[in-house]
């Protein structure tokens, strides 16, 4: 109940920050960033968007992956209007196809680009059951998959430039507190939702997906920490706010849904405050393997903080994203 009184009010935690901080006041004291390069997904609307703004006016240079290169070239023309200094490149990307972040990666690597930040954000909470063409369910393939692989391919660049610059790098995967929702045996119910013909409830789908993200996040702390790599990956719930993450299912009973939650909804200003902190917090350094919320350390569900499932879940992408695995002939038998 306690918590629940703090978040309405907006009250300030540890951090000096609280859940109606936004992205801007929270980058206040970061310092220049115009020695930074960040990727950031998903960053044509929303959460995402808000992001790159901030990250821009602080004066970083911003790679800004998409599916649909118009919206991201509208996001782009937005973040210059404002501030027509900003550094912003625009490549194509769809993280549900395994092979377009090989190609995307592939691509970075070619403008020889350092890589201090990488934020994955990119969202998908699909209402209607999809395999992606890799054999995996949408939601999954996009939310996690696809940015396992992509963290995986890029981080020997960030460590390389960490290196050369002596400024750490670091990774923010984006979750949701909605993670603490799923229960069960992961591998087994992805392989389950991942056939043509299922019992597909996208809720749940949502769920295992941003668990996911949590877990990549323990496990991928651990490997950082065992390869002595400059670099930390920290997780962050941005809050409930409404984006065009429910753009597939708007209508009466979304909007009376949104209605009766809104005293708990953020504006997107505070909902990419959380991302901009742990991007950019210089008392973060040094800090990795954790999860955030309303801008200060939170707790994961319990599954969450399994290290037996994390490194499992690690185990199953590897295979999942190997290019020996035929697609639509996985064996989700981990």
């Amino acid at each position: 109940m306690l918590e629940t009184v703090k978040y309405l009010i907006g009250a300030a935690g540890a951090s000096g920050y609280g859940s109606k901080s936004t992205a801007d006041e929270v980058t206040e004291r970061c310092g220049d960033l115009s020695s930074i390069t960040a990727i950031i997904t998903g960053a044509t609307s929303g959460i995402g968007a808000e992001t790159a703004r901030v990250l821009a006016k602080r004066g970083a240079g911003l790679v800004l992956p998409a599916r649909n290169l118009k919206a991201a070239e509208e996001a782009k023309a937005r973040i210059v209007s404002e501030f027509p200094n900003s550094k912003i490149v625009i490549m194509a990307l769809d993280l549900s196809s395994l092979s377009s972040v090989r190609n995307f990666v592939k691509e970075f690597e070619s403008l020889d680009l350092p890589l201090n930040l990488l934020i994955n954000n990119a969202g998908k909470f699909a209402h209607e059951h999809a395999i992606s063409e890799d054999g995996i369910e949408m939601t999954f393939a996009t939310n996690y998959l696809g940015h396992f692989l992509l963290t995986k391919l890029l981080l020997n660049r960030m460590i390389e430039t960490a290196r050369e610059s002596g400024v750490q790098g670091r990774i923010v995967n984006v979750s949701s507190s909605i993670h603490g929702w799923f229960s069960g045996d992961m591998i087994r119910y992805l392989a389950q939702i991942s056939r043509n013909k299922c019992q597909y409830d996208p809720t749940r789908a949502y769920a295992l997906s941003k668990l996911a993200n949590v877990l990549h996040t323990k496990e991928l702390d651990r490997r950082l920490e065992e390869m002595e790599a400059n670099v930390t990956v920290n997780c962050v719930h941005p809050g409930i706010v409404r984006t065009r993450l429910t753009r597939e299912r708007e209508g009466l009973v979304t909007d009376m849904g949104f209605l009766l939650a809104s005293k708990l909804l953020k504006t997107i200003p505070q909902a990419a405050a959380t991302t901009c902190y742990v991007a950019t917090q210089p008392r973060l350094r040094n800090v990795s393997g954790k999860y955030f919320a309303d801008c200060n350390e939170a707790w994961t569900s319990k599954m969450g903080s399994n290290s037996t499932e994390a490194a499992r879940l690690w185990s199953a992408s590897d295979v999942m994203t190997s290019t020996t695995t035929r697609p639509k002939k996985i064996q989700f038998n981990f």
